[in-house]
């Protein structure tokens, strides 16, 4: 049986997903931050005759997160949910789970990255109190630096609303290393923070200082205080350089994450 969820089975949901925290860090944030009323999204279960959760569908405005733990599963019904809605569509998840879903998407883009989780700091690098917290005062000198990041330019633009709003809201963090001009030179963030783990984005350093251990340092002691938080970090990348920096400092391969955007 498929119903959505609502107020009550926020503790039998949430316990569900949680024993996958990392995979599903999406599902859970916005189950905590915009729970079951929000006209943003809806969230539907499918259950057993032990009226056990098996399988868990999210819908955050045109974005689908499918979810379940057996590969078998009959998502027939979560495939009809996915296909009344009109306009375009984006289903994203683990990548053997979204392999079921993409006839249901006819003219669309494929994205593919690794998915890794840090859970211990044993291979964090050292830091020192250049590494700066960001307040909502920094958020233009941020963008400044993400402006000119050649990375980035095919991915959509950072507002310095955006980032006001989720240091504000603690959504996420970001920690900054700057000149002796007061220019931000390397950042590292973390974005849909929940109570189990967050997702760490936005990682950059300014081309001249490349290099100099930057990054390692800035995202090291990010890193160092989430964890210390009790949470787990997570984050994609399909940059073969960017891998070798995360895989230095302990994040590990769980998995792939796919993302089917339709055109």
């Amino acid at each position: 049986m498929i119903r959505k969820l609502n107020e009550n089975d926020r503790l039998k949901v949430l316990n569900y997903l949680s024993r996958n925290s990392s995979i599903n860090l999406f599902i859970i944030g916005d189950i905590e931050n915009f729970g079951f009323n929000d006209m943003r999204q809806d969230v539907w279960g499918k259950f057993d005759k032990n009226n056990e959760i098996k399988a868990v569908l999210l819908r955050y405005s045109e974005n689908f997160i499918p979810y379940y733990d057996d590969l078998n599963e009959d998502v027939s019904g979560f495939k009809e949910i996915i296909s009344s809605y009109k306009g375009s569509k984006l289903i994203s998840g683990e990548e053997h789970i979204v392999e079921q879903f993409k006839p249901l998407l006819k003219n669309k883009k494929e994205k593919n990255t690794y998915f890794c989780e840090l859970i211990n700091k044993t291979k964090l690098k050292g830091f020192d109190k250049s590494v700066k917290i960001a307040k909502k005062d920094d958020a233009i000198r941020i963008c400044k630096l993400i402006d000119t990041i050649e990375e980035f330019k095919d991915t959509p633009r950072v507002t310095e609303e955006s980032v006001m709003r989720k240091i504000k809201d603690r959504s996420g963090r970001v920690y900054y290393i700057e000149n002796e001009k007061k220019e931000i030179i390397s950042v590292a963030q973390t974005t849909a923070e929940n109570s189990k783990s967050t997702m760490v984005v936005g990682v950059a350093t300014k081309l001249e200082y490349r290099n100099m251990g930057l990054v390692s340092k800035c995202l090291s002691k990010l890193c160092y205080d989430v964890l210390n938080e009790g949470k787990n970090l997570c984050l994609f990348y399909d940059n073969p350089k960017a891998g070798k920096i995360y895989h230095s400092i302990g994040f590990t391969e769980i998995g792939k994450w796919t993302m089917l955007i339709e055109k």
